[in-house]
């Protein structure tokens, strides 16, 4: 078998202000402190002589590719970022950055805030536009149900609100 493997499907390009501060710090993080700490401890290993069994040696040089990796990653993904940092012209509908409520046919409602793919993670309640259940949110308007192919099976959704200013409450868990 080759090395070749399938692109993976490129993700949106869309991101907030607080998203790219994140990616440009932890790019800054690896580049000017981290990386010179491991490239010196990798030096300082490789003048210990045989560098086949120097475990030091090994793992400072694995640590290298994987910052280099990291490093080249986000600028890459930074150079063509959109920074989405002002609501959209028609707020009744759901685009980046809102705060969508949904309520299940069960009565439960969860938050959501509807981000790009490289900050989703960044707290509970945020979802990225490009997952299934963000896909389906994105353009619906309030008021409307959307269904949600999950692994676990369809899901229907209402949305029951549709908010762009600062997160009034904390987003819930689900």
């Amino acid at each position: 078998m080759g090395r070749f493997r399938t692109p993976a499907p490129a993700a949106s390009k869309y991101i907030t202000p607080e998203g790219e501060r994140r990616l440009r710090e932890e790019l800054e993080q690896l580049w000017r402190l981290e990386r010179p700490k491991v490239t010196q401890a990798v030096a300082e290993a490789a003048a210990q002589g045989d560098r086949s069994e120097n475990a030091e040696y090994t793992y400072g040089k694995r640590r290298l590719r994987e910052i280099d990796r990291r490093v080249r990653f986000l600028r890459k993904r930074l150079d063509g970022m959109v920074i989405v940092d002002q609501p959209p012209a028609d707020r009744k509908k759901v685009y980046f950055g809102a705060w969508v409520t949904v309520e299940s046919d069960e009565g439960a409602q969860v938050r959501y805030r509807v981000v790009g793919p490289d900050e989703f993670d960044r707290e509970p309640g945020y979802i990225s536009m490009d997952s299934p259940l963000g896909r389906a949110l994105l353009r619906r308007s309030l008021d409307e149900e959307i269904t949600v192919e999950l692994p676990g099976g369809s899901r229907r959704l209402a949305i029951v609100e549709i908010d762009y200013g600062p997160p009034t409450m904390s987003p819930a868990r689900s």
